[in-house]
């Protein structure tokens, strides 16, 4: 089994579209004093608005849909990212849609700590294993990367 060491300070993805930017701020703001114990991360605009609202320093990587989903769901493979947060609009397609879905997919494939919306997001925050280290189950797959590809 592989394991991946969570350190008690956490690197903290922040993502949200456009139309939920808001409420990300707000729960940021909400939950600042948390937070200003982590690493924070997110894409264009995003980090741009939650360096100011929340008075510290946000790694800002691209906007989601010129390649910033792509970098952070880089980052989430590459095991440099523990928690994700990303308030996505339900209600609204966009235009980076496969984007989304490959940065959701990959925080379900490595096992890390994704909320979607606000009441997941607190949750975690709020978390006993948010305060200290934690020993995440990394899934195997070298099954997968040993297969054997079959020419059709």
């Amino acid at each position: 089994m592989l394991i991946r060491k969570l350190n008690k300070r956490k690197r903290i993805a922040l993502v949200a579209h456009d139309h939920k930017k808001a409420d990300l701020i707000d729960w940021s703001v909400y939950n600042k004093t948390v937070l200003a114990r982590h690493e924070l991360f997110a894409t264009g605009t995003t980090g741009r608005m939650l360096e100011e609202s929340l008075d510290r320093p946000v790694k800002q990587l691209l906007s989601g849909p010129l390649g910033g989903d792509q970098q952070m769901g880089a980052m989430i493979a590459s095991g440099n990212i523990d928690i994700l947060i990303f308030f996505w609009d339900p209600m609204e397609a966009q235009p980076h849609d496969s984007d989304v879905k490959a940065l959701l997919r990959l925080g379900v494939a490595w096992n890390i700590p994704m909320a979607c919306d606000r009441a997941t997001a607190d949750f975690i925050m709020t978390s006993p294993f948010m305060h200290d280290e934690y020993e995440a189950v990394v899934p195997d797959y070298s099954h997968y990367l040993k297969r054997r590809i079959e020419d059709e």
